[in-house]
């Protein structure tokens, strides 16, 4: 397999794990949440997962363990979780309508 596209296929691989996450009884989006989500991204108010996974890609590579919607203070936020090259873990919150990281958190070892 050609290295150069290694990366993305895993994030592709992340992806489609998180799209399933999404889905209805997925743990990550519990009850109600669920279907206010679902609502926001047909009403165009959130991007799609996909979307917004490739524009955080671009500065933020990683391979991305974790992804929640949430709705803080009337937005919806993204926390995505990932794991970038040296192991370092890194907590992003992200604007879930225009994609732009609002908050980058590092945790290291």
């Amino acid at each position: 397999m050609n290295t150069r596209r290694a990366p993305l296929l895993r994030l592709l691989g992340a992806i489609v794990a998180l799209v399933g996450a999404l889905l209805p009884g997925a743990p990550a989006l519990a009850g109600g949440d669920h279907d206010r989500a679902r609502a926001a991204v047909q009403a165009g108010e959130v991007l799609p997962l996909k979307t917004v996974l490739e524009r955080v890609a671009r500065s933020h590579p990683g391979e991305v363990l974790e992804v929640e919607l949430e709705q803080e203070d009337g937005r919806w936020v993204y926390e995505i979780r990932l794991l970038q090259p040296g192991g370092r873990l890194v907590k992003l919150e992200v604007d879930a309508a225009t994609a732009e990281v609002l908050r980058s958190k590092r945790r290291t070892h």
